[in-house]
């Protein structure tokens, strides 16, 4: 009788991008409650790398560096929107949005551009 019927050597039996998408966000939220704007952007870029990385294993990105550039794309657009249409502590959560997009981009292309082989 098997040990742990129903389960391959093929596939993974767990992956760790999920518990670091949490802290992601909860970083960000804890950065806005409490106005570290630092802290905030670290955890919008913990978040949205943890987020490539679901993508990179799953198979939908076949490159990670262009997954950051679209990220990034994602992050301006919905900064800048946030950024422009409100004000006060939200306006606070729009700017570091645009901030961790802005550094989301320069290490999407700077890792595209710098990488010497495609990463597996």
């Amino acid at each position: 009788m098997e040990e742990q019927p129903g389960l391959s050597d093929e596939y993974r039996k767990a992956s760790p991008w999920p518990l670091f998408v949490a802290f992601g966000l909860a970083i960000f939220e804890v950065g806005i409650v409490w106005p570290l704007f630092p802290v905030a952007v670290g955890g919008l870029l913990l978040f949205v790398g943890s987020v490539v990385g679901i993508l990179r294993e799953s198979g939908y990105v076949a490159d990670p560096w262009k997954g950051l550039v679209a990220a990034s794309a994602l992050c301006l657009a919905v900064g800048g929107a946030v950024t422009l249409t409100t004000g006060g502590s939200v306006r606070l959560r729009g700017l570091a949005i645009l901030a961790g997009g802005v550094v989301v981009l320069v290490g999407g292309v700077f890792g595209s551009l710098w990488s010497p082989s495609q990463v597996q």
